[in-house]
This record gives structure tokens, sequence and C-alpha cells, in this order.
């Protein structure tokens, strides 16, 4: 909205300062001083009245360390990110964008499913919360959206560029030409980035076009199912590590900086040029709400580090999830998700293992067996020994590797 209205007093009367509001990173750096001051200014409000509510986490007994200490801790805490993130991006970004819409519904649909999930818990006195039916059921809905949206509306298009030959007679007839003019006119395509590969792009329509060039109009049969895939898995993983004090708010603030990186680089024609990546029309506007989303984060964390005085519940990290995952796959990176998001991955792989050899040898030799002391991982760790403090700084440490890994693969082929 504020970009709107400074954008009509430049146009019409050259208001002193108002052209500020065109830059991406002006915006960008008002959206995360404003996320920042809402999160922790009026985050500590949501708290005080979520006490009240007594919207307390009820803890199940796993025999962990200081486990019966955050009984009543207040619970929902994810609205205060919503919220810090949401206001931002009204009121700076470019509601019109179509990115940008697709990332407020994202907030929004899996923040609801999230809310009602913790409300049953809470106040249905229901422990399991939501039936995981339910909850897939969201995901996939979300998926059909984005995915639909990303295939089919005529403003997610990409530039690639140039044959080198026809690069070189654009630079014979004029040596001071920008690099814009090495791109091609702007098409709609499902191709994607694969890292560490020469060339590093891959065509999802491939997939079906081997059979029959023509089959390539349905390439959405297979694009959308693999958006759904993708949502489900990261929001899942993000929910799995929600479970020590700081470590979901903290890994995903890595991971958001680290996604703002490739937004920014491949909405910009210049930089796409020089490293030579995908150039992503309008995509450049999701650094606004990444800027948002990661003031939110760190700002919820000044109440959710050790002792944690809240927790984010589903409402949060469903949402975080979906939103990360969101951003990955519209700036065309969601093959670097198993990387930059190793720290899901591993929580979800633990689960998966535990269960699946639990199961294996309790119908191999009767009874079950684990590979780890508790799933998902860091519990392991806890009944380890090791104090959750520790274990969330060191899954930081491991985020922030996972990270420059991930902004490495912008030159390596």
């Amino acid at each position: 909205m504020l970009y709107y209205f400074f954008d009509y007093l430049e146009q019409h009367y050259q208001f002193p300062g108002a052209s500020l509001f065109g830059f991406i990173t002006f915006r960008a750096a008002m959206a995360i001083l404003m996320s920042l001051i809402i999160s922790t200014v009026f985050g500590k409000r949501i708290i005080r009245f979520l006490q009240r509510q007594q919207v307390g986490e009820t803890i199940r007994d796993l025999g962990l360390e200081g486990q019966s200490e955050k009984a009543g801790t207040p619970t929902m805490g994810g609205i205060i990110i919503i919220l810090a993130t949401l206001i931002p991006v009204i009121l700076l970004a470019k509601l019109d964008n179509v990115y940008i819409l697709l990332l407020i519904v994202t907030t929004l649909w899996m923040g609801t499913i999230g809310f009602i999930d913790d409300y049953i818990k809470k106040f249905k006195n229901d422990k399991e919360g939501l039936k995981g039916k339910f909850k897939v059921l969201g995901q996939i809905g979300l998926g059909l959206i984005v995915g639909t949206t990303l295939y089919f509306n005529p403003n997610v298009t990409i530039k690639e560029k140039l044959p080198e030959a026809q690069q070189l007679e654009i630079l014979a007839e004029n040596p001071n030409a920008l690099p814009g003019k090495f791109f091609a006119a702007e098409e709609q395509s499902t191709k994607t980035t694969i890292p560490f590969i020469k060339g590093n792009e891959f065509d999802y329509a491939d997939l079906i076009t081997w059979i029959d060039p023509s089959l390539a109009k349905y390439a959405w049969l297979l694009f959308i199912p693999i958006v759904i895939f993708i949502i489900t898995a990261v929001s899942n993983g993000a929910n799995l590590t929600d479970g020590i004090d700081g470590l979901a708010a903290g890994t995903s603030a890595i991971i958001v900086f680290t996604l703002g990186i490739f937004a920014w680089v491949s909405g910009n024609i210049i930089f796409s040029d020089y490293l030579n990546i995908m150039y992503i029309p309008r995509v450049e506007e999701i650094t606004i709400y990444i800027a948002a989303f990661m003031g939110a984060l760190v700002g919820f964390l000044w109440y959710n580090t050790y002792p944690a005085q809240v927790f984010m519940g589903d409402t949060g990290s469903l949402t975080i999830g979906g939103i990360i995952a969101v951003i990955a796959i519209a700036v065309r990176k969601e093959w670097l998700i198993p990387v930059l998001c190793g720290i899901f991955l591993a929580e979800n792989l633990s689960v998966v293992l535990q269960v699946s050899y639990f199961k294996y040898t309790r119908k191999k030799y009767g009874e079950g067996r684990r590979i780890f002391k508790m799933s998902p991982l860091h519990h392991h760790y806890q009944k380890s020994g090791y104090h959750e403090s520790k274990i969330v700084t060191r899954f930081w440490i491991i985020g922030i590797l996972l990270a420059i890994i991930t902004i490495v693969t912008l030159k390596i082929r």
C-alpha cells in the first residue's frame, strides 16, 4: 500500500524521497525493521493474551531433561510470525505481483491449518489435534493452488540467454550493449535449476516429451504433483524440527536468508547475466516478503530461545515450512532443498527410519528395535545427555554450513 502511495506522489508531485520506495533494497530494509519491531514489541502483548486465554502447552512425558518445566508455556505463537510477516508485506510489497499473492495465500492457508490443529489440541482436549489425513489434504490443496498458478499464470516466466553466437553479433553491432540485450523474450517454462551439474537446468516437460514432443502441453500432470510433494515434505519437516526451544525458528531464518539471496540475484538481469543463472522476471519482489519473514523469525526468537516464553505450535511450524517450499519453487531452486533444508530432511528421515525399522524388527524378531534413542533426531541427542541449547546451537552451525554450500552452487557447475 505504501509502495503505491509513494509511487503516486513520485509520479504526480515529484515528492522528495518518494522514489526510494521504487528500490527493492530500501523496501526490504524497511520490511525487516518493521517485522522485527512488530514481533518483539507486540509479540510480548500476544504472549500475554495467550497466557490470559490459558493457551498453554500440554507436555507428554517422554523422559527428557527439563521437559516438565515447559508445561503451561503459551503455544500458538506462530500468530506472531504470521502477523509480523503479513503487515510489512501488505504495506511495502507490490500486491499485484503473482509471487507475493501466492506467498500471502500460502501463509494464510497453512496458518489456518496449523491454527485449527493447535485449537483442537488445546480447547477440545485432543492431544492428537487435527487428524493427519486432513493436514495432508490441506497441504495437497495448497500444492494444487501453487502448482496450477506457477504453471498456467502468464506472469510466471523466465528469460533465457541467447546463444553465444547471437551475443557476439549484438556486441559487434553495439560494444556497449546492456546485459538485457543478451536475453531472449519472456516465455512460460517448466525449467528449473539442478545444482552441481554443467548447464544446471532441467525441464520437467522432458519427463514426458521423450515419448512424444507434442505431450509438452501435459507437463502440468507431472509438475503439479511434484509441487504438492515438495510443499508436503518441507512443511512436515519444519513441523518435526519444532521440538526444542529456538530450533525451528533459527534454522528457518538461515534458510530464508539464503533463499533471499537467490530471489534477488534471479530477479536481477545484471546479476543473472554475471552469474550465468536463470533470469526470472518479477521474482525479485519476493525479497520484500523474505525480508519481512526473516525479521519475524528473528523477532520471534527473542521469546523462543531457551528457556522459551512461547512456542510457535503448528500455527507457526506448518506455515514456515509451506512458505520456504513455495519460495524455493518460485525461484526455481527446489532441487537445492535437500541441501539447504538438510536439518528438516534429517529430522524427517530420522522419524521414517525409526518407525520403519521398529515395524520391521517387530515383525521379524517379535519385538521392535530402534536406530535412535528417540526420534525426531534432536530428541536422540537430548536422550544422549546434551543440553537442548547446545543441540540448537550446533544445528544452527550445521544450517549455516549447508547455506554456504547452497550459495556456492551459484558458481559450481
